[in-house]
């Protein structure tokens, strides 16, 4: 099997802080030491220090772009495969490839080197994680549309982070070592804005820093460590469910807070081993707080809490844990240590322990500990030590003297309490075993004859055969109580779990993911999956899976592979590895097998319904797409119909003029259909969701104009800069857009007034603002003129359907702008129209448009209010 590449990505925080020169950098260090290597495609946006890295390194030709695209031109993958370099270097992995290159996304092209087994050296900013999409355009205010997946990033071999200061940055750009002079004052206001490349360079920071953790936590578990490595705060908080656990959670909070990208594990253990008083009210409030405060919330099930605890922690490298003063009451203390001085005394010096005080401190914990507990092994081992040892302790000290020191009666009620007492302590076979060698000491030392084999008397006997019967019968009431006390901690425990499991459901937590960590966590296991297929003896297939270490090269993918297996239904089955579970374990894991079919199920309806919805809402727009043809075509049809039939008859001898204004009529009708009919289509595409616009640098007064081809030039004002910035946009979905506000502005303007069309720029963005002094628009309204088939006051219905604003705003979103309505200072409307500015931030997407260039061509009606 032919070795895979592998991949080494430069990591960025904003363009400009140097991962195209790193990568450059390390190309010629490699070159250097004769290896192998070529640039597959850099971009150096005419950078001359970029520029003058690429010298003396050789270069793969980029594939000829096409006629109607823009750039220049993608890399030739097909190229750098024919020519098999040990090492190429690929920029901007997250780039979208322009129409007919072989894969839509470089990333892509990039997973094809590799597959060939040649190395790649590649750069992507922190802004296109898609994972980081939202909160990046939250901080920005510009939109990504280019972005790669985070597993692609994460599966790199290597990944550095290229940093540098804001200040640096910024200085960088002044000097004009990264855009164009023209574009600096711009970027400095707007994008790269101090606060904005801080918040940037701490989100590259801290995913640098998880993915570090995730190969720490993969190191050490395949070389077996336990011990826990200081490599960042991380507080693990545990929680009883009693009511101190708010004040544990706000502590560690604050504890947190003090070291940049601590983290808050709150963990409560339930064990069977013994009846506790929690509130699951109590303990769900507290999940709610932990997440609140962006921690996260575990369940484990474990008898033994203090270890339970510790080895959580170490599990999951914590470095702190805090845990409350102990509730028990003061006399508690002599059944021994608590879970506190227990994970204290075993933490050893990797973990520091944090005893925080509260008001719950010595007011008992509901139940008595002691009450109800199940035999554990030093109460088992007491019973032995007390049933072997405490029959011939009592016989010595009952037959040591010259007389004994009570009568038959006596010694017979002494050997049954310190039966009863092993009984108690031990269970039954400890009280059993005392029961049974009491007899025998009583026959021997206290039964007439004396020191002889055999009891003289039929009282005696009476007694010996009751006092064993009685014995027997105690150590069988205190072992059955046991069982069923150990059988109601354990229904306990599982009832806890089960209402963790409910509690996420009506929570809305219903992610396949989520339940599979959940149920991976409860057990204690490695790993969770949820396998399916099609039929009986068909191939298994994993539709979900988790693990305990981040990128588990080993999944689940059979249940042969699998320590636990539980089907659900027929072609479904819930595995997980790690260890073999009891069978009493399997009933609650039978529940969260139930819930993930469930989930799964869930999934698969929803996107039904999508789809469905989807289709239902195509046909409503076809059923008013063909109720608006049937009454809105036939008034320009009968005007053409008529125009043409009096042009045919033969009884009226017509002038050159009323020919020409039979004509004219004609050519209007024919315009009005074309016009009625392109708006129809558009809305239809839109809402079938095929129109995917082709973005490119575009000149915003250029597409103006074209637009205005239809109107009559002594209605409309032009006012739109020559300095004007470049917009990233469509230029056949733009002309469509303007077309379509301006014709539905001038519809509306008063007589004698003229619409005034006025350009500008607002940092990386550009405004059109189409300005009418009619009637205007109530603001209760402004929503609904951009609705399909909507029409604002009395205009007749032969003037359209009500489609051109709604095909207007649908093509800007479509090309990342923004289509609103807003009130015309002394009465009127405003419509804005908001485009990207031509920046390499703001540009969106690349993919083919529908139209093409000349989307517009034929230029739409106004069919707005």
């Amino acid at each position: 099997m032919a070795r895979r590449g592998t991949l080494r990505i430069y990591l960025g925080a904003a363009p400009g802080v140097g991962k195209t020169y790193a990568m450059l950098s390390e190309a010629h260090r490699r070159a250097e030491r004769g290896t192998d290597i070529v640039v597959g495609l850099v971009e150096t946006y005419d950078r001359p220090r970029t520029e003058a890295l690429l010298r003396g390194l050789e270069t793969v030709p980029r594939r000829p772009a096409a006629p109607q695209g823009s750039g220049r031109g993608e890399m030739d993958t097909e190229a750098v495969l024919r020519r098999a370099p040990a090492v190429v270097c690929v920029d901007e992995l997250a780039h979208t490839n322009a129409p007919g290159s072989r894969h839509d996304k470089r990333w892509r092209d990039i997973d094809s080197l590799l597959e060939a087994g040649i190395d790649v050296i590649s750069t992507v900013n922190i802004q296109h994680l898609e994972s980081l999409a939202d909160v990046v355009t939250a901080i920005t205010g510009v939109r990504q549309r280019e972005t790669v997946p985070d597993a692609v990033v994460r599966r790199a071999d290597q990944i550095e982070l290229v940093d540098m200061t804001p200040e640096a940055l910024r200085r960088r750009m002044a000097h004009g070592n990264i855009y164009a002079p023209d574009k600096v004052d711009a970027a400095l206001s707007h994008y790269f804005r101090p606060g904005n490349l801080t918040a940037l360079r701490e989100l590259a920071l801290l995913w640098t820093a998880d993915r570090v953790d995730a190969y720490l936590q993969r190191y050490r578990t395949e070389q077996g460590i336990r011990s826990t490595w200081y490599a960042r705060e991380r507080i693990v908080v545990a929680l009883t469910g009693g009511p101190e656990g708010s004040t544990l959670i706000r502590r560690a909070a604050r504890m947190a807070a003090k070291s940049s990208g601590g983290e808050i594990l709150a963990v409560h253990v339930s064990r069977a081993a013994r009846l506790t008083a929690v509130s699951p009210r109590e303990l769900a409030s507290q999940r709610t707080l932990v997440e609140q405060l962006g921690g996260t919330f575990h369940h484990v099930i474990g008898d033994d809490i203090p270890s339970a605890l510790l080895d959580f922690a170490r599990g999951v490298n914590a470095n702190q844990i805090v845990l409350g003063s102990s509730r028990r009451k003061t006399w508690q203390h002599a059944l021994g240590p608590g879970v506190g001085s227990s994970v204290a005394r075993d933490s050893g010096p990797d973990l520091d322990v944090h005893i925080v005080t509260h008001d719950e401190v010595a007011r008992g914990r509901g139940l008595p500990s002691a009450r109800g507990a199940r035999l554990g092994r030093s109460r088992t081992l007491a019973g032995w030590l007390i049933g072997l040892a405490g029959p011939p302790l009592l016989t010595v000290l009952l037959a040591a003297p010259p007389q004994p020191l009570a009568g038959f009666a006596s010694d017979v009620l002494l050997f049954l309490s310190m039966t009863v007492l092993a009984a108690l302590i031990g269970g039954f076979y400890p009280g059993l075993v005392s029961a049974a060698l009491a007899t025998v000491l009583l026959d021997y030392f206290f039964t007439e004859p004396l020191h002889h084999w055999g009891v003289g008397s039929g009282h005696d006997v009476i007694t010996v055969v009751i006092f064993f019967a009685i014995a027997l019968a105690v150590a069988w009431v205190v072992d059955l109580s046991a069982q069923r006390t150990q059988q109601a901690a354990r229904l306990r425990a599982e009832s806890e779990t089960l209402t963790v499991l409910a509690g996420s459901v009506l929570r809305g937590e219903d992610t396949l993911r989520a339940l599979l960590g959940r149920a991976r966590e409860t057990f204690g296991m490695d790993c969770a999956a949820l396998l399916e297929r099609d039929h009986d003896g068909g191939r298994w297939r994993c539709v979900g899976s988790v693990s305990a270490v981040a990128d588990n090269p080993r999944p689940l993918l059979r249940p042969q592979d699998a320590d636990v297996d539980v089907p659900v239904g027929e072609h479904t089955m819930l595995v997980l590895s790690g260890r073999v579970l009891p069978a009493e374990d399997r009933r609650v894991l039978s529940a969260f097998a139930a819930h993930a079919a469930t989930i799964l199920d869930r999934q698969r309806l929803l996107t039904e319904a999508a789809r469905a919805h989807k289709l239902a809402e195509g046909n409503r727009i076809r059923t008013a797409l063909l109720a608006a043809v049937s009454h809105d075509l036939r008034t320009p049809l009968a005007a053409i119909k008529a125009s043409v039939s009096s042009l045919r008859s033969d009884d009226v001898e017509w002038s050159e003029e009323d020919r020409a204004g039979l004509l004219e009529s004609i050519e209007d009708g024919a315009d009005r259909l074309d016009q009625l009919v392109g708006n129809l289509l558009d809305m239809s595409r839109l809402h079938t969701g095929t129109v995917r616009p082709l973005i490119r640098r575009t000149a915003l007064d250029e597409v103006v104009l074209r637009a205005l081809g239809g109107v009559a030039p002594d209605v409309v004002t032009l006012d739109i800069p020559e300095s004007l910035p470049w917009v990233a946009a469509d230029p056949g979905l733009l002309e469509r857009s303007v077309a379509n506000v301006v014709e539905n502005a001038v519809k509306y303007r008063p007589a004698h007034t003229r619409v005034l069309v006025r350009g500008s720029a607002l940092g990386n963005q550009v405004e059109l603002r189409v300005v009418d002094r009619g009637p205007g628009v109530p603001d209760a309204d402004k929503g609904r003129i951009f609705e399909p088939f909507q029409r604002h006051g009395d205009i007749p219905r032969g003037n359209g359907v009500g489609l051109g604003l709604a095909v207007a705003r649908g093509f800007t979103e479509a090309m990342g702008g923004t289509l609103d309505a807003e009130d015309t200072p002394g009465g009127g409307m405003t419509m804005v129209l908001t485009l990207p500015a031509d920046t390499p931030d703001a540009v969106p997407d690349s993919r083919p448009s529908e139209q093409g260039e000349q989307g517009g061509a034929h230029a739409p009606g106004a069919r707005g209010r």
